[in-house]
């Protein structure tokens, strides 16, 4: 037994080794200013990510293609990068005001441009973590791209098999594929690939767009195409970071303008000394929780309200969401569109203008002035959350007068991924573990345990790792921490960033009060120590509408309370 458990911590302390080489490194290349990620440049991010093996790459370490792991990959960079030999990485340069038409990942909030046939540019607003997130997926595509190289090249000379000949022969195709020739190429992929045809075509449609069904097998052969001009052309493709990225990153330039547009508002709308709640939380739980008791009367009258819950979450339900929307503005709601290209939109709600509060809460027999103003800032990326949330509690400065907001409490909500559980249930933070570093950030969590208990959700409490990046979740590591004293529950992206914000400006620079409220709950999105229960294993559905709601009300009713 003492064996066994030797090995486990030895394995872990070899991914934890992994993820720090991964950091620096990338660090060191992002100062270089450019590098080649199948050269000797980029040795040392493809061996660790190799010993590393993340979950979410599942095969990445074997001579087989990872199928799930290049969709969750694909469906966070944009759409012809696997074409292009340059990717450059930038700041926000004026991109936008040029004929390049933004392309953004569907999984991503990220505009990406298409300079030319081999150029890709990508822009970076929202700090380090985004490049992290980008270079670990580059890295993970381009190991896959010399897995297919290597199943198909047979000399120095650039001669190929059958298998790529048909393969290409198919791509290369002008008009569509009928399902003979779709079946005949699947059946070549599977061989280069050493996957089974039935998993090509299982995976073959979560690929296809409605202008390009047959994306798959040119994503492959592209790949394919990309790794042998690098080995029989020495073609290599490059990684660069412009010089204004360089220069720009960790300066807060996206954070602090966006964080002046949001107290402009409330300066303009007379609330900014009014006693001010900021939820970080995603862009419709509040707004419905708050405004469909008056905007869907007749609704909730033949429905429970966890069913027009699901029905607002559709996106197809359009009628029902401009019901609720229109309500909300009607009676109180700002909206403020992101302009500053943190990719972060907010509401704010002026509850003096509501008729009611939320769940009997009086609002009648508080004075205007005394009535919460609610923040719901959209979800941040990583480092992201520090950045926003450090800019946001600062003091803002009108006409040479410094003028301190009223922040009562803060609370966080959102996805993360469970270590003793399963999708949809919830976690209670009491302290976040900052992975690869000696800080932790212990907190007293207004939000309980027993204040969830009872709904048929399972809910956890404990410590959570603020974790480097999603795509380095490994399961050693991750069991490591879940049976140890630390007595993690969770893992998740944000929340050492935020609190390490929340202390400083509640602490240090006494820009907001030192008895503010915090509140942190989870939804699990994933369980990283279950085979098959990965975040690239897709996306919670309608699971996730009941344990959103719930943390929702139970955020409100604390609100409303105080």
């Amino acid at each position: 037994m003492s064996i066994l458990k030797l090995q486990g911590r030895t394995r872990a302390q070899e991914s934890s080794g992994a993820i720090e080489r991964m950091y620096i490194t990338m660090r060191h290349l992002f100062n270089r200013g450019f590098y080649k990620p199948m050269g000797v440049s980029g040795d040392t991010l493809r061996e660790s990510l190799l010993t590393l093996r993340p979950e979410i790459y599942g095969s990445i370490a074997n001579d087989k293609a990872e199928l799930d792991g290049l969709l969750y990959v694909i469906d966070r960079l944009p759409h012809g990068i696997e074409e292009c030999r340059f990717i450059n990485l930038t700041s926000d340069e004026g991109y936008g005001n040029s004929h390049f038409k933004p392309i953004v990942p569907p999984k991503r909030r990220r505009n990406c441009y298409r300079i030319d046939d081999e150029q890709m540019n990508i822009e970076i607003t929202r700090g380090r973590s985004e490049i992290y997130d980008i270079l670990t997926h580059l890295t993970f595509l381009f190991i896959e791209s010399h897995k297919i190289m290597k199943r198909v090249l047979i000399d120095e000379d650039g001669s190929v098999n059958r298998d790529w000949e048909k393969l290409e022969f198919a791509v290369k195709n002008q008009g569509d594929l009928s399902q003979t020739q779709r079946e005949v190429a699947l059946t070549h992929t599977a061989s280069i690939l050493g996957r089974t045809f039935h998993e090509i075509t299982s995976i073959y449609p979560k690929f296809s767009t409605p202008n390009n069904p047959d994306r798959f097998l040119k994503l492959i052969w592209s790949l394919g195409n990309m790794a042998i001009k690098e080995a029989v052309k020495n073609q290599k493709r490059i990684i660069t970071f412009s010089p204004v990225l360089r220069e720009r990153l960790g300066h807060h330039i996206h954070g602090e303008i966006w964080a002046n547009d949001i107290k402009r508002c409330l300066l303009d709308n007379n609330l900014l000394e009014r006693p001010l709640h900021i939820i970080s939380a995603n862009m419709h739980s509040v707004m419905n929780t708050l405004y469909t008791p008056q905007a869907l009367k007749a609704e909730l009258k033949k429905k429970k309200v966890l069913d027009i819950y699901e029905e607002l979450s559709d996106s197809g339900n359009g009628s029902l969401r401009n019901k609720v929307n229109k309500a909300a503005l009607d009676k109180g709601m700002h909206f403020i569109e992101d302009k500053s290209g943190t990719n972060i939109d907010v509401q704010i709600f002026d509850t003096a203008q509501m008729e009611e509060g939320f769940n009997g809460a009086k609002l009648k027999e508080m004075k205007p002035e005394e009535r919460p103003v609610i923040m719901v800032m959209d979800y941040a990326f990583g480092e992201q959350a520090y950045e926003t949330m450090d800019e946001l509690l600062k003091p803002y400065n009108a006409n040479g007068k410094e003028m301190k907001m009223n922040v009562k409490s803060i609370s966080i909500m959102g996805k993360a991924g469970i270590l003793e559980g399963g999708k949809g249930d919830i976690m209670i933070p009491d302290a976040h573990l900052f992975e690869g570093t000696a800080d932790n950030y212990p907190f007293e969590n207004q939000l309980k345990k027993s204040d969830l208990e009872g709904h048929g959700i399972k809910v956890v409490d404990g410590a959570m790792i603020t974790v480097l990046g999603t795509s380095l979740q490994n399961r050693d590591i991750l069991r490591f921490f879940h049976d140890s004293t630390w007595n993690v529950c969770g893992l998740e992206m944000e929340g050492a960033h935020y609190q390490k914000a929340i202390q400083a400006a509640s602490r240090l620079r006494r820009s907001i009060s030192e008895d503010v409220e915090v509140r942190y709950a989870y939804y699990a999105s994933d369980n990283p120590l279950e085979t098959g229960s990965t975040l690239a294993s897709g996306g919670l559905g309608t699971s996730g509408v009941k344990p959103t709601y719930l943390i929702t009300e139970k955020i409100l009713e604390q609100i409303f309370k105080s």
